[in-house]
């Protein structure tokens, strides 16, 4: 848990996907969707969540092994940011996607 408190506490990234990603996960319950696929929906806002933590986890070791610049250490952090990029990504298409099938049908 204090991995959750120092996330909380230190990262505006992940305050902020919290604030997008707690009412949406409210609204997914009034969403006339299958169990399955309520389970979706709330499952890629934790895949999100998972990569912010691993992104910042992946900055924190490189800050603190390499401190001054390194072309590795550059890749090192624009893989992680990527990952939570392509997180973001996926519950974005998998929410716009159920939304789409609700007002236009499958």
């Amino acid at each position: 848990f204090e991995g959750l408190a120092a996330m909380l506490k230190n990262e505006a990234a992940f305050r902020f996907e919290l604030c997008v990603i707690v009412p949406l996960a409210v609204v997914s319950l009034f969403l006339p969707v299958s169990a399955a696929q309520h389970v979706l929906l709330i499952a890629v806002f934790g895949l999100v969540l998972i990569c912010e933590c691993v992104n910042t986890a992946i900055e924190a070791v490189v800050d603190l092994v390499s401190p001054g610049f390194h072309p590795l250490a550059k890749i090192a952090k624009d893989c992680a940011s990527a990952a939570v990029c392509i997180s973001i990504g996926t519950a974005a298409i998998t929410w716009a996607w159920t939304i789409f099938t609700l007002v236009f049908g499958e």
